[in-house]
């Protein structure tokens, strides 16, 4: 009845780590647009799900875990280091909303 051999495995293993980080993330995604932000999720499933389809589940689920590299490079070292904002929190606020591009006045809009 349960089995892990269909593409619903990736499916759910996407769209889980995307839910929780989300949950534990998205304020720091507040003024991202929502298509911006669905999209990159369709993006990344599809990919995941192709890959797993042509070279097999290992191959997708290392694909996977290969994208925290580039965060663990953004948050630990370029933001505190190059740009003077903490990965972690996103502060001072003014710093990283320089650097996203976003206006700082929240209440112009």
């Amino acid at each position: 009845m349960w089995t892990t051999e269909s593409l619903w495995f990736e499916v759910a293993i996407v769209s889980i780590v995307f839910a929780i980080g989300n949950m534990t993330m998205g304020h720091f995604e507040e003024r991202t647009p929502k298509l911006r932000r669905v999209g990159k999720y369709l993006l990344i499933l599809t990919l995941i799900c192709g890959i797993s389809v042509v070279f097999g589940r290992s191959a997708s689920m290392i694909t996977f875990g290969l994208f925290i590299l580039p965060f663990v490079y953004i948050h630990l070292y370029f933001l505190p280091k190059k740009k003077g904002i903490n990965g972690w929190t996103g502060e001072p606020k003014s710093k990283y909303y320089d650097f996203r591009g976003w206006n700082k006045d929240l209440f112009t809009e």
